[in-house]
């Protein structure tokens, strides 16, 4: 893809903490058709869909990112890793086990080895051709099983025509995946990096010196997502002043673990924000963080087993500028019911 794709996908403006207008990405070239669409939203924060609309269907497949522009979203994230032959695939874990059905190949046993302390295999032991012949199916036991077994993965090449073709403009929002691994597995013949293959595309990243590198090679925007702060990133510490005062120089925004945020006590209840948006907001960055998600399982004790609690504390109470959420419907519905409120 060209430069120009990216502009066509990218061209946003956003409203930083502090009510300061920034711009994401320059004005660029043309893509197909975009002129025509209804621009992305800016009057809100913003609905950043998980790997797609992945608490309906299969993660980080056509069929939910599809679902997820349907919903509502503005930005579609995808994890991009790479095959065995060099080509860039979304899928997010570094083994193929919890969201494929590798395990019911046997002509792939073979590949199996320690990763991440599992005896497993990841996409970079595959071939592109290989990897498509894997169905994707629910990582949650709890969630809806009913569309295992339908979809492959897809290639961060039909990610993005998924996005150009929406009726709107939708945001696309990349993840490097594990970039330092990648690098070592996977060699292209023509001697770039991994890095390299990111063009024209919002990159966030967990590992900062990539995002240092990429910055050299492309303009779009890029964020740095944040882990338990007492945790390194892949290549390096993280969240300090210190940190964020250097960081800020190639990237928009951060987006934190939610705990980072605001942490929980043991017993799953919420203590008193940090200071982290105030002091990424006083650097001119973006705050969005990861990851909501509607299950009773994943909220804290204080929102009532209610999603929209959790919406309304973390866009009004602690001020984020956008959230992960791996139901985009909710948080749509969350925002056009409280902008009615106000409207009336």
């Amino acid at each position: 893809m060209g430069a120009g794709v990216a502009a066509a996908l990218l061209v946003l403006w956003c409203v930083a903490g502090g009510g300061a207008a920034r711009a994401l990405v320059g004005v660029g070239g043309g893509g197909r058709g975009v002129e025509t669409k209804a621009p992305l939203q800016t009057s809100r924060p913003f609905n950043i869909a998980h790997r797609g609309s992945n608490g309906e269907l299969p993660e980080e497949t056509a069929a939910a990112y599809m679902r997820a522009i349907d919903e509502g979203a503005d930005f579609i994230e995808s994890d991009v890793t790479a095959t065995k032959d060099g080509r860039l695939v979304c899928f997010h874990d570094m083994t193929l086990d919890d969201t494929t059905d590798v395990a019911d190949h046997p002509e792939f046993a073979g590949r199996r080895r320690t990763l991440e302390k599992m005896f497993s295999c990841s996409a970079a032991d595959f071939t592109l051709a290989e990897l498509k012949t894997l169905r994707a199916k629910q990582r949650w036991a709890f969630r809806d099983k009913s569309h295992n077994g339908e979809s492959p993965n897809i290639t961060f090449d039909e990610f993005i025509d998924i996005a150009l073709s929406a009726e709107r403009v939708v945001g696309i929002y990349p993840e490097m995946k594990n970039p330092v691994f990648i690098n070592k597995q996977v060699k292209w013949a023509d001697g770039k990096k991994y890095e390299d293959k990111f063009i024209a595309a919002l990159v966030h990243s967990f590992a900062p010196t990539s995002l240092i590198y990429v910055a050299d090679l492309i303009d779009s925007p890029k964020v740095f997502l944040i882990d338990d702060v007492a945790v390194r990133t892949e290549d390096t510490s993280q969240s300090s002043d210190e940190y964020l005062d250097y960081m800020k120089e190639y990237v928009v925004g951060v987006g934190p673990w939610k705990d980072t945020v605001v942490p929980p006590t043991r017993d799953n209840k919420l203590t008193a924000p940090t200071d982290l948006v105030a002091r990424a907001h006083a650097r001119g960055m973006q705050v969005h963080p990861y990851t909501y998600r509607n299950e009773n399982q994943f909220l804290h004790f204080n929102f009532r087993q209610d999603p929209y609690a959790e919406y309304d504390y973390w866009l009004n109470d602690v001020g984020v500028d956008g959230l992960f959420t791996d139901f985009p419907a909710s948080l749509r519905r969350y925002q056009e019911w409280t902008a009615a409120g106000r409207r009336g």
